[in-house]
């Protein structure tokens, strides 16, 4: 067998061969653009070459030996962990969702980035080396054997398998929808149809080669990402500062884009617009406090005016067909009536405010109302650390190095190929959010960009961009434009007048970004029941083949299910993403970090920390968030629901601390495996 050194290098080698054919690739289709290809052609040749690379070293990687399956063969050299790694983190929230929530959300949206940032220094100081060094498969492998019972510790496994395929699952459906939303921009299809063909290409991989196959393509999506964010960000960079170092050279734009906000925030033309959007908002609370009236009356004014136009022979078959789809999509019950007036009060209150400072620290109309943005900036950097401390398919991967030391150089490797990408997010919101407001605020409608009409066509029910001319003046001010912030990064190119073939790289990286940990996280979820359920609870005298065999049945099963969900388009991958992050830290950091540094940590605090995190993180979620039927007036200190964790995190640690104070201590044996995973 050959040994670590001769590895490295033969992966070095491929891997460099690799890179040079895909700068290669991006040549040959500039070029071909140039000549004059059909743009089609070169979005449809980005995303199936990439995409039968994935399925190619899916299928060369196949495997049914149950260490390769599961955990790589434990030989993955923490380099290239590190960068399988930082695929399988880099998600379409991160890919796609990341600028755009800085973009709309100014200074707060670097929440997000510290964060995720400051989790990956818990992941090396309280959890990586301690769970490579127990060596196993999945974490409730270790929570198992950490707390174990009466039952061997099966209780603390089914509740560990159910947190991971309840935050995993979450966290799936985000990316699988990031999928279906690259796949319908760059190929005309159906966005449910979208769905199911990236699915396709995430079972390849993980289907036929588990951990293994995953893994190495994991490493050849990084380098597609890498290349897809910094190539068209460092083009942007030289366009508007002449400098090709954009981490370093937004910081010259900053003055400029500051000077146009305010210069935005005083211009009458655009107080008018926000008065019509304060206006709207009025109306809908006026209609909120008048229910259950309200609704009564606007339904049989609905049902009048069809009645009007059917009767006017002067009236057009549109006109018939607008009236009759104004009543069947009007509010079915006063419940429903209150939900979607709300979030009509919300999104026009939140559109009557001036433009959005990217670098003013948590603005508001008084100090109370800053301080709330503070509170909820710090509440969501908490959740966002301690949930990616607990991430599963991010805790699996720590498994797979040759040793404990390898898996801390491997933490080292994941944050810097991380950081490649999280110091170029700002500057490419920086520089793109100057694009539009110099190049689209102050057009004319009749010269709209086609970009525009590109993106507002993929979802003609909730427009992806929506531009409308309020006060019928021909120009379009900033007021006037709504963009959702998952195509900032998509369109990125388009807006920036780049070349199509960066709008087809860019596409590719961000299919890669959502393949990658689509293929981690359902890989994850398939472990935890095959392996700690079906093996481990029912049936040990399972052969390696079949436990494989079943493995890959389940895998394909939560992949449906999750293709299913994300056709619903449950939400915006960013929120879909947080409430993730809020659920990992509430059930398993308490757990997961006392067990290795609180000896007297047991089964039952355990089993209650893990409950009445997930308890409380949940009815909080479900308590102040109106898509669940709560309200925000139910709010605690005006936390948003997305930062839930911020109550079932102390609320975990607490009950596990009680709870194990109040019974037996752990015995012998399990302070002993204490002490050998914490042995350097």
């Amino acid at each position: 067998m050959e040994s670590d050194k001769q590895f490295f290098r033969r992966l070095t080698r491929y891997y460099s061969f690799y890179t040079l054919g895909f700068i290669a690739f991006l040549c040959v289709l500039a070029i071909l653009e140039h000549e004059g290809m059909p743009r089609s052609w070169i979005g449809y040749l980005f995303l199936f070459v990439t995409i039968g690379l994935y399925a190619g070293i899916g299928v060369v990687c196949r495997t049914s030996d149950v260490p390769e399956y599961y955990v790589a063969g434990r030989r993955v050299p923490p380099l290239f962990n590190g960068m399988a790694t930082a695929a399988d983190w880099i998600s379409a929230a991160t890919f796609i969702s990341l600028a755009g929530g800085l973009y709309l959300q100014g200074f707060d949206g670097l929440a997000y980035i510290l964060g995720w940032t400051g989790g990956y220094c818990l992941v090396a100081l309280l959890i990586a080396p301690y769970l490579r060094k127990f060596g196993q498969y999945t974490i409730a492998d270790f929570l198992a054997a950490r707390y174990p019972g009466r039952h061997g510790g099966t209780t603390i496994r089914i509740l560990a398998v159910a947190a991971t395929i309840l935050i995993s699952f979450t966290y799936v459906v985000a990316q699988i929808y990031g999928v279906g939303l690259i796949t319908s921009r760059f190929t005309g299809i159906d966005f449910s149809i979208g769905i199911f063909l990236g699915l396709a290409s995430i079972l390849v991989c993980s289907f036929l080669g588990g951990m293994r196959a995953i893994t190495w393509t994991q490493v050849a999506q990084y380098i597609i990402i890498l290349f897809a964010y910094l190539i068209p960000v460092v083009w942007l960079s030289v366009k508007h500062t002449t400098v090709p170092a954009p981490q370093v050279a937004y910081g010259a734009v900053l003055p400029k884009l500051n000077a146009i906000e305010n210069r935005l925030a005083a211009d009458p033309t655009e107080q008018e617009i926000r008065q019509l959007f304060q206006a709207r908002a009025d109306d809908y609370e006026s209609k909120l406090k008048q229910l259950p009236k309200s609704w009564e009356e606007g339904r049989l004014e609905a049902q009048h005016h069809i009645d009007e136009v059917k009767r006017d022979t002067r009236a057009t078959l549109a006109e018939i067909k607008a009236a009759t789809r104004a009543l069947s999509t009007y509010p079915k019950t006063e419940e429903e009536a209150e939900r979607r007036w709300s979030d009509a009060r919300n999104a026009n209150l939140a559109r009557a405010q001036p433009p959005v400072s990217q670098t003013e620290p948590f603005p508001g109309k008084d100090k109370e109302s800053s301080d709330i943005k503070r509170n909820n900036f710090m509440a969501m950097v908490f959740c966002l650390m301690l949930g990616t401390a607990a991430l599963p398919h991010i805790l699996m991967r720590y498994y797979t190095t040759p040793t404990v030391s390898a898996a801390r150089k491997s933490v080292f490797w994941t944050l810097f190929f991380i950081m490649l990408i999280y110091l170029t997010v700002p500057a490419l919101t920086v520089l793109v959010k100057y694009d539009i407001y110099t190049s689209l605020v102050g057009s004319s409608y009749n010269h709209l960009p086609d970009w525009v009409y590109y993106w507002a066509n993929i979802d003609k029910l909730n427009p992806l961009v929506n531009i409308t001319d309020l006060n019928h003046d021909g120009i379009v001010q900033l007021g006037e434009i709504s963009l959702d912030g998952d195509i900032i990064v998509l369109a990125m190119p388009e807006i920036a007048g780049l070349p199509y073939f960066i709008s087809g790289l860019v596409a590719a990286g961000g299919l890669a970004a959502a393949l990658s940990t689509a293929d981690g996280l359902l890989l994850t979820i398939s472990n935890a029941l095959s392996h700690d359920v079906y093996y481990k609870v029912i049936d040990p005298s399972a052969s390696t083949q079949k436990r494989v065999t079943i493995s890959k049945l389940l895998l394909l099963v939560v992949a449906l299910l999750a293709a299913y969900a994300a056709s619903l388009k449950p939400g915006d991958i960013l929120s879909m993403v947080g409430a993730a992050f809020s659920l990992a830290a509430s059930t398993l950091f308490p757990a997961l970090v006392l067990g290795v540094f609180w000896k007297r940590a047991n089964q039952p605090g355990a089993i209650a920390g893990i409950i009445s995190g997930f308890v409380m993180c949940v009815y909080y979620m479900l308590h102040t968030n109106p898509s669940f039927g709560g309200s925000a007036a139910n709010q605690w200190f005006h936390i948003a629901p997305i930062s839930a964790g911020v109550f079932g995190v102390p609320v975990g640690i607490a009950a596990l601390v009680v709870v194990s104070l109040l019974t037996p201590p752990p015995d012998e044996s399990t302070i002993a495996l204490i002490d050998h995973i914490r042995t350097p």
